[in-house]
C-alpha cells in the first residue's frame, strides 16, 4: 500500500494548525483509521516537506515516543502553537473541507429559494 494519499492530506495542514490521526483518516476514508495514519507517518520519508509534526493523537496529545516527541513539541511551538499537556484542538485544529463541488451545489440551492 502506498502512503502517498496520507502524505498529500497532511501537507494540506497549514503552519500553526494541527489535526488528529483520526481526522486525517476520516478525510481519506481509510479503512484502518487513525492507526493507518500513524503507520504512514512513522514511515514518513525525510526531505519531502511532510509536516508530520502537525498530526496529534485524540484530544491533542503527542503520541510519538521520545526523542521525537520533544522535536514535535519544539516544531509546533516554533509555528506558534501553544503547548500544555495537550494542544487545544478547538483553537488550533484544522478542519479538512469537503470537495468544493458539494459546497457550490448547496449555495446554488439556497440562492434559488
Amino acid at each position: 500500500m502506498s502512503w502517498n494519499p496520507v502524505y498529500r492530506q497532511v501537507k494540506k495542514i497549514p503552519r500553526g494548525r494541527v489535526s488528529t490521526y483520526g481526522d486525517v483518516a476520516k478525510a481519506l476514508r481509510l479503512r484502518a483509521g487513525a492507526r493507518a495514519v500513524g503507520y504512514a507517518l512513522a514511515a514518513c520519508p525525510s526531505g519531502q516537506g511532510i509536516p508530520w509534526h502537525r498530526v496529534l493523537g485524540a484530544g491533542g496529545r503527542i503520541r510519538v515516543p521520545e526523542p521525537h516527541a520533544a522535536l514535535q513539541r519544539k516544531l509546533l511551538e516554533s509555528e506558534g502553537v501553544k503547548m500544555g499537556v495537550t494542544v487545544d484542538v478547538s483553537v488550533y485544529g484544522w478542519p479538512f473541507r469537503k470537495s468544493k463541488g458539494g459546497a457550490r451545489k448547496k449555495k446554488r440551492a439556497k440562492s434559488r429559494r
